[in-house]
């Protein structure tokens, strides 16, 4: 059991989700969501980092932070630009989907790590990071460089040859998979030094370390409300499990139970 807190950075994106029809403006993003879900443990010390704009959705964004014990230090208000918004659509089964100008990436696409930024992911123990980041070139950078952990959300992405060209540096592979990709992910886990997770949606998870394949069935929901977020809370759960003592099964038991509270509701967390 550790006797001190574990020390998670949560980066890039922090974006408010605007729901279609309601007009809603919930406050999300991956380093928002799983942060928002990390820091309910006690093991946990949560810290984000990313930049948002001195506006209505960067309020909702510091409304959410305020509520909960999440250093905020590393969150930079650009005054003159826009926060960036995820515009959300749902299915009548509760599935979001998204229209091909649903993202406005505002300020998260064009800032540029500073050196500050670099001295935090350096003093971390674990840095969570998203593939499609701009960022992401300079937080692999700094990995290599320093002795943080490194968790990647790969989302949906399958170009194989970009992603191996990373792993040497990733220590918490994610991604929301299908079968075709299990046999790649396990091939992964024989040769690189680290936990290859991969989500099934409502078939469950399957983590391959070493070479060795867990599984864990999903937690049935009774109406599913909205997916947002359900990845995310997925693994900001898992990570803070497993960071507990290192226990893979328990790890995806506790992110299937959290995914499964996310459904439940509007929003990411």
């Amino acid at each position: 059991m550790p006797t001190s807190k574990t020390r998670l950075l949560c980066m890039p994106t922090l974006c408010a989700d605007i729901f279609d029809g309601t007009g809603e403006i919930l406050p999300g993003g991956e380093a928002l969501n799983l942060g928002c879900i990390a820091c309910r443990y006690p093991h946990m010390d949560v810290a984000l980092l990313g930049a948002i704009g001195a506006d209505e959705p960067g309020a909702a964004i510091h409304a959410a932070i305020d509520a909960r014990p999440i250093d905020r230090t590393h969150v930079h208000v650009i005054e003159d630009g826009a926060t960036a918004t995820h515009r959300i659509y749902h299915t009548p089964e509760g599935d979001r989907y998204f229209k091909p100008d649903s993202w406005q990436g505002g300020v998260f696409a064009t800032y540029r790590l500073t050196e500050a930024d670099s001295d935090a992911m350096n003093a971390a123990d674990v840095v969570f990071c998203t593939w499609y980041s701009p960022n992401f070139r300079e937080v692999l950078a700094c990995r290599r460089e320093g002795s943080f952990r490194l968790a990647v959300d790969f989302d949906i992405e399958r170009d194989l040859a970009k992603m191996e060209a990373a792993l040497p540096f990733v220590d918490f592979f994610f991604i929301s998979g299908d079968d075709a990709f299990l046999p790649t992910a396990k091939a992964w886990s024989e040769r690189f030094d680290a936990i290859f997770n991969v989500t099934l949606a409502e078939r469950g998870s399957v983590t391959y370390v070493g070479g060795r394949e867990y599984r864990v069935s999903a937690v049935p929901v009774s109406e599913v409300i909205d997916t947002t977020g359900c990845g995310d809370s997925y693994h900001g759960a898992f990570l803070s499990r497993y960071l507990l003592d290192g226990d893979v099964t328990a790890a995806m038991h506790e992110g299937s139970r959290v995914a499964s509270q996310t459904l439940s509701h509007m929003g990411g967390f």
